[in-house]
């Protein structure tokens, strides 16, 4: 497929790759790339568009061992954070689109969601387990500032008193500071922040559509004055892009008040390996090779490995490395704090909305 070397400024991605699923794809030929240059014209679409849908079921079952969650729920699909590194891409191809500029253009809207949630928590067969906010997709991407879908679900957790946790790369979470406390109050929240950087430059490369770091930093700072257990994921780390950044950001993330941080190390499945490729040649040329055969090292000789237990560390000398650097990073700057598991004792007695008397 023929690609525009124009950089894109505001996404991640700088095509769209053809869906796997398609037995028909297009292509941009060059005459009418060169067309639309001499005319000043976009050769694609670059707005973003909202999708409603209504799903049947919003709380998904994790069947990977490696992920650290049992049940993940995601009132969007599809991200406008654009991180050119996210695993989620793929999945926008079951819904007939691309991987590339059409997971971070079309957004799709559960719009049952909260709806959904509440059927499942009164279901009487359920039983209370941590249900992650963001398990795929970003539940306070931009589109949630105007739709609420995650405010909406959480105060359906706290009305049942159910144990909830949350990823996110966006200071949004701070609007709904007032329900994260009261959930807090009976041990039923978790906090997850991604950092990938301390660079702004890189940021905005990587994920041009996130929060800033400062905004980032200034949240884990936030909820932590709260009380509010909050974890740092740096993820991923990316060999020569901000693999030197462990011990600072680590050192960054504990005087703000976190009290754990985890990592992966990428992994470039499906569609993502051409996007990646595409994307750091334009913005990098100068390590592209270096960071892509780095990558490649790690996962055996290929941009993914797709192994339980090894796809999201890697295996080698670079991988080794890491895991000494968090192993101290640990040590110096978050030993001795840790975070309580989360309460699964309330919602049996919460299913009507409120608390049993007898």
């Amino acid at each position: 497929m023929s690609i525009s070397n124009e950089y894109i400024k505001g996404r991640g991605a700088q095509s769209n790759v053809a869906n796997r699923f398609d037995a028909h794809n297009h292509e941009f030929r060059d005459d009418f790339l060169n067309y639309c240059a001499a005319e000043g014209d976009d050769f694609q679409e670059s707005k973003t568009t909202i999708i409603d849908t209504f799903p049947k079921t919003i709380v998904n079952k994790v069947a990977s061992p490696d992920v650290g969650m049992e049940f993940s729920l995601n009132p969007y699909q599809g991200c406008e954070h654009g991180c050119i590194y996210c695993y989620a891409r793929n999945s926008h191809e079951y819904w007939g689109f691309s991987a590339g500029l059409d997971f971070e253009q079309k957004i799709l809207v559960k719009r049952n969601a909260v709806e959904l949630l509440e059927k499942k928590l009164l279901s009487k067969k359920w039983q209370a387990v941590p249900i992650v906010l963001s398990g795929n997709t970003d539940c306070y991407q931009p589109v949630e500032k105007k739709l609420e879908i995650t405010r909406k679900l959480l105060q359906t957790f706290l009305k049942y008193r159910h144990p909830v946790g949350i990823i996110t790369k966006n200071a949004l979470v701070l609007r709904d500071l007032d329900i994260l406390e009261e959930l807090n109050k009976d041990h039923l929240i978790h906090v997850n922040i991604s950092i990938t950087s301390l660079q702004e430059e890189t940021r905005r490369i990587l994920e041009p559509r996130t929060a800033s770091i400062k905004k980032r930093l200034e949240t884990v700072e936030k909820l932590s004055a709260r009380g509010i257990p909050v974890n740092v994921m740096m993820a991923p780390i990316i060999p020569s892009v901000n693999s030197h950044e462990i011990m600072p950001l680590v050192k960054e993330i504990a005087n703000r008040g976190a009290l754990s941080v985890g990592y992966t190390i990428v992994r470039l499945n499906g569609a993502i390996g051409g996007i990646f490729t595409d994307w750091i040649k334009k913005t990098m040329p100068d390590r592209a090779e270096k960071v892509l055969n780095q990558i490649e090292n790690i996962h055996g000789g290929s941009l993914n490995d797709s192994r339980f237990g090894t796809r999201m560390k890697g295996e080698g000398e670079f991988a080794d490395q890491v895991k000494q650097q968090f192993k101290i990073a640990r040590n110096l700057y978050l030993k001795d704090r840790q975070r309580e598991g989360l309460n699964c004792d309330l919602h049996e007695d919460y299913k009507d909305g409120q608390m049993k008397l007898f």
